[in-house]
């Protein structure tokens, strides 16, 4: 599977902002995608994440009601939707897959139960 974000940018405190995250290769067999952030000196932490058979989604504390993740009807793009945004949330975004389900109880917020992972896509919040 491979994954290409875009999407990123600079954007002032309360601003918005969407990330696209486009799959290609095995992406008809992923199970779960997620959107993950990572600021300097900062662990890769979790945000976002979207059980592609359920719709179930997941959120991070800190971006519930703020954030939105989907996907297109085809299921080949994930996208996060972020609106009021904080300087905190300034991070290099990821997307992620995982093509293997899931135990009940796993964090679906996790970055060790994903395999994929792209280049990532800067966001800048002043």
């Amino acid at each position: 599977v491979q994954l290409v974000e875009s999407g990123g940018g600079s954007v002032q405190a309360g601003g918005s902002l969407r990330l696209s995250c486009a799959a290609s290769g095995r992406a008809y067999n992923v199970r779960f995608m997620g959107w993950f952030r990572q600021a300097p000196g900062k662990e890769r932490e979790g945000v976002a994440a979207i059980n592609t058979g359920e719709g179930s989604t997941y959120y991070a504390d800190s971006v519930k009601g703020r954030f939105t993740i989907s996907r297109n009807n085809a299921g080949n793009t994930l996208y996060l939707e972020m609106n009021s945004l904080k300087p905190e949330d300034t991070a290099t975004y990821y997307c992620a897959a995982r093509l293997a389900p899931m135990g009940v109880d796993w964090n679906r917020l996790s970055t060790i139960r994903y395999n994929y992972w792209g280049q990532g896509t800067q966001v800048t919040v002043s």
